[in-house]
């Protein structure tokens, strides 16, 4: 740390275990965490060159992390590692309403872009369960997704451009370049930024992103919701919704356990008489809107629902979504969650809720499950007693079996979460050894001393 401290003047090096401690890790249960050199809150792009820098001369791995809400593992420490916690990098640069873009810093929370940019009549889509807590460096570096991507895409759709410091071909390590653009369009050469967006952290450290703004909505969303007697009938009316081309703004589902979990811990006077529930939002406008919604309630009933009501209340339905973004915090009360984070074909749906039912009753595993249901991405989250070793296992070989189903169903190892750790070798079964050898080429041409988050995402480029 004193040959770290020598080559940073002037910045605050943090090596008090205790601290580096809570820095180390992010919210990937089992994830494994090594032990840092130190870590250092940076405030400024030209601190974060200076930091890489130095890491690079005493080959030192820097791990980015933002607000450590991530649940692969992706900002956990490696032993004898920087990290780097961009977390006071935290303004809001600008907002451009004539061109419909921002400008930001990493350590920017979601919801408070959300809260700038409407000031300007604006709308920042990409809405993570997290959005009260995660940072859009975080979104960006794991191309987050969220309630709303099904109609309005992911993080990646808001991308225009961004700043990073790298090494490699960019030259000497620290050195900050601009990727992308600030236009609605462009196509100069490759797209360098869109390759760093999910990457992770593993090719350099984003310190500005450009982002893409919409204009705010003009109507309040109407809602649906539907109770059903079990997770497959609603798998069906999610199919069915899709078969005949609606296009809802967002189409969750809760199952029982993660209504009960909300209720045990907020009171908010809910009863889950129902194996599941289906919540859909709808924004198209005026009279298209109403018929949707009209068209979804049937969907609905046709699938086997107990019932099917609409609303225009937008406390009620505030209320409604906040059950669901509440779900991960209230099943974590009742033991570790490892949380799953796969993507199947919209019409592989009900086959997957079914199948993860069964893993779940054969390795005797409680199994609470969440969905974005719309575009087929659904969160198993699996809860064990704390400290009971017996039922980690079973969670882990539980887990790796609903990695296998996905895959078999035509699907990915991760839709929104990333693979940081916990997913290296789904990633690598789904993707086989060409495309991996592919990523390797990538990684070991933009990062060519493996400076950046080693091993996370595909492992270190080396290996097999």
């Amino acid at each position: 740390m004193e040959d770290l401290a020598n080559r940073l003047p002037g910045s605050q090096l943090i090596g008090d275990g205790a601290i580096l401690a809570g820095l180390s890790y992010d919210e990937a249960e089992w994830a494994p965490v090594g032990r840092p050199l130190a870590a250092l809150r940076a405030e400024s792009t030209a601190e974060v060159q200076q930091a890489v820098r130095a890491c690079a001369e005493l080959s030192v791995p820097v791990v980015t992390r933002g607000a450590g809400t991530g649940l692969s593992g992706g900002a956990n420490a490696t032993d004898g590692c920087l990290i780097l916690d961009l977390s006071r990098m935290n303004r809001v640069l600008e907002i451009d309403r004539a061109n419909l873009l921002a400008v930001v810093q990493p350590g920017v929370v979601n919801d408070d872009l959300k809260a700038a940019v409407a000031a300007h009549g604006l709308w920042y889509p990409p809405d993570p369960a997290s959005a009260p807590w995660s940072t859009i460096g975080g979104n960006v570096s794991t191309n987050a997704g969220g309630l709303c991507c099904l109609k309005y895409g992911v993080t990646r759709d808001y991308v225009l451009g961004l700043e990073a410091v790298m090494g490699g071909p960019a030259g000497p390590y620290g050195t900050a370049v601009r990727l992308g653009r600030r236009t609605t369009k462009g196509v100069s050469g490759y797209d360098l930024a869109g390759l760093f967006v999910g990457s992770e952290g593993t090719f350099g450290v984003i310190t500005e992103i450009t982002l893409r703004l919409r204009p705010a909505q003009r109507e309040a969303p109407r809602t649906v919701v539907g109770a059903f007697n079990s997770l497959v009938d609603a798998g069906r009316a999610v199919a069915l919704c899709t078969e005949r081309g609606m296009q809802p703004a967002a189409l969750e589902l809760l199952d029982r356990s993660c209504m009960e979990a909300v209720e045990q811990w907020k009171h908010l006077g809910i009863e889950p008489g129902a194996a599941a529930l289906l919540l859909a939002r709808i924004d198209a406008l005026g009279e298209a809107g109403a018929d949707e919604a009209n068209a979804m309630a049937q969907a609905f009933a046709e699938a086997g629902s107990l019932w099917a009501e609409q609303s225009t209340d937008q406390v009620e339905a505030e209320a409604l979504f906040e059950v669901r973004r509440l779900a991960y915090p209230a099943l974590e009360r009742l033991g570790p969650v490892l949380t799953e984070d796969v993507c199947v074909p919209r019409s592989a749906v009900p086959e997957m809720l079914a199948k993860t039912e069964e893993i779940g009753l054969r390795h005797g595993v409680r199994i609470a499950t969440i969905a974005h249901a719309g575009d087929g991405n659904l969160h198993p989250l699996l809860i064990t007693p704390p400290g009971d070793d017996a039922a980690r296992r079973a969670a882990q070989a539980a887990f790796d079996e609903l990695l296998d189903a996905a895959i078999a169903m035509g699907g990915t190892v991760s839709g929104e979460h990333g693979i940081g750790l916990l997913k290296r070798a789904g990633m690598r079964q789904e993707l086989g050894p060409a495309v991996c050898e592919m990523h390797h080429a990538v990684k070991r041409t933009l990062d060519p001393l493996g400076l950046f988050n080693p091993g996370k995402v595909i492992g270190d480029p080396d290996t097999p």
